[in-house]
């Protein structure tokens, strides 16, 4: 990839996280970056193919920074402890890969694009499930069956979603912490 185009993603990226996909126009992003429209145009047709950049860009990032935080911990308990302890890092802005926190971009963007069938809200649906299936792979080897661990998983994306919103909404950078006590109760059962 070119540096151009690098830094028309990463100042995109920040913009959009920042303000909004929709509130971010293309001059705006020129102006940050330093980067010629021509250049810019080079790289992207639309820009619609500069937020699907920008998508892949971050998805490929948090998948990176969160597959790093499972990988630091034991099998076990430990792994649950590890994605809320992130989620707690990113929240409290101690994750300097991630940006200060702003939400999910993904569930933003997704916001922003809100037909289930436009091609960047498929992009922010598939980051989902990717995340969810490295979630499911950290914990298969400790649980008794694939179905178990399939609904052990979806119970604790849905408690990391709710984590994020209300971290994002209400403003309680306390909500992951929340989130893995009742996590951590529903492995007792």
């Amino acid at each position: 990839m070119s540096a151009k185009r690098m830094l028309l993603i990463e100042t995109a990226f920040a913009l959009f996280y920042c303000k909004g996909v929709h509130a971010v126009g293309i001059n705006e992003v020129l102006a940050e970056s330093g980067v010629a429209k021509k250049t810019l145009y080079h790289h992207f047709d639309s820009k619609d193919a500069l937020i699907a950049a920008v998508v892949d860009y971050r998805d490929q990032r948090f998948l990176s920074w969160l597959e790093s935080r499972f990988e630091a911990v034991q099998p076990g308990i430990a792994k649950i402890d590890a994605l809320f302890d992130a989620l707690d890092d990113w929240f409290n802005d101690r994750v300097t890969d991630l940006m200060p926190f702003h939400g999910c971009f993904f569930i933003n963007v997704s916001g922003e694009f809100g037909e289930p069938d436009h091609p960047i809200h498929q992009q922010c649906a598939r980051h989902k499930q990717r995340v969810a299936a490295l979630i499911e792979s950290q914990l298969l080897l400790q649980m008794s069956s694939p179905e178990e661990c399939r609904e052990i998983c979806q119970t604790l994306c849905l408690l990391k979603e709710g984590a994020i919103t209300q971290a994002h909404v209400q403003g309680d950078r306390d909500a992951a912490l929340k989130a893995k006590k009742a996590a951590l109760r529903l492995m007792e059962r």
